[in-house]
């Protein structure tokens, strides 16, 4: 079974799999906890129009939708804040507007591509070692800030109004973490693929709260769910010859309905 690991792409993706399973839910629970789960769902979308610049112009694709997306995270926290459209419609306006683009972008690029459904979907084999070096030092700045920030996130994520009276800056925290978002959706590009993103950083997080653990715990168990199904999911991918992305969150389903079916057994 473990002859695979000689193959050098199957190390990389395991590599950039790990790391990027690691962050997830480290950002997942900051945004689950105060309910901005759509926020993962609507940067992925935009960071597809990243991805279709990049093919248009001929660059690495990864660094051009770590920039759309980091602009846009800023674009959306700005335009929720003003409270001139509600938070769920500015989402719906960036989210549109970002697969408006993209599919404009994409027909002047010829259209869809194999190397596009990768980035889609998501597959190991396309994961290079540089991928794997800027998955690591985007990875290390993330879970560094976070851990700066740890106690004025959590604050913020259980009494927002509170922090913001105790004189925490919480609009600055607030969009260095949606900020945080942006680069951690870019770096599970190809890992998971665009479409499938949200889940990564979503359903750990949901499967670990149902277990009603204190914050670090759920924390701890949201990573090993994490881990196990990105690996899991990868070695499964490879040797049923399966979509890396659509197996990895099958798995993390799985867990989540083994769980909540657990907590209804008397």
């Amino acid at each position: 079974m473990f002859d695979i690991l000689h193959y050098s792409f199957f190390v990389r993706g395991i590599e950039a799999g790990v790391i990027v399973a690691f962050i997830a839910p480290l950002i997942g629970i900051f945004l689950v906890l105060r309910r901005y789960s759509l926020i993962a769902d609507t940067l992925s979308h935009v960071s597809l129009a990243g991805v279709a610049l990049g093919f248009l112009f001929g660059v690495n694709p990864m660094w051009s939708a770590i920039g759309v997306t980091v602009v846009s995270s800023l674009g959306i926290e700005k335009l929720r804040t003003s409270k001139r459209v509600y938070g769920e419609s500015a989402l719906a306006l960036f989210l549109s507007g970002a697969l408006a683009l993209a599919t404009v972008l994409l027909s002047l690029g010829k259209g869809f591509n194999a190397n596009l459904l990768n980035y889609l979907f998501g597959s190991i084999v396309t994961v290079t070692q540089t991928d794997v070096y800027t998955i690591a030092v985007l990875a290390v700045v993330v879970a560094c800030v976070l851990f700066a920030l740890y106690k004025e996130l959590v604050y913020i994520s259980f009494d927002e109004e509170s922090a913001r009276v105790s004189g925490i800056a919480v609009d600055r925290i607030n969009r260095v973490l949606i900020v945080l978002a942006a680069l951690t959706v870019a770096l599970s590009i190809p890992v998971v693929g665009i479409l499938l993103i949200a889940a990564l950083i979503v359903i750990p997080v949901v499967a670990a709260l149902q277990l009603r653990k204190s914050f670090l715990q759920t924390l701890v168990y949201a990573e090993v769910i994490s881990v196990f199904s990105v690996v899991t999911g990868i070695f499964a991918s490879f040797y049923l010859n399966l979509a890396t992305g659509g197996t990895i969150v099958l798995i993390m389903l799985i867990v989540f309905l083994l769980i909540m079916a657990g907590k209804d057994r008397p």
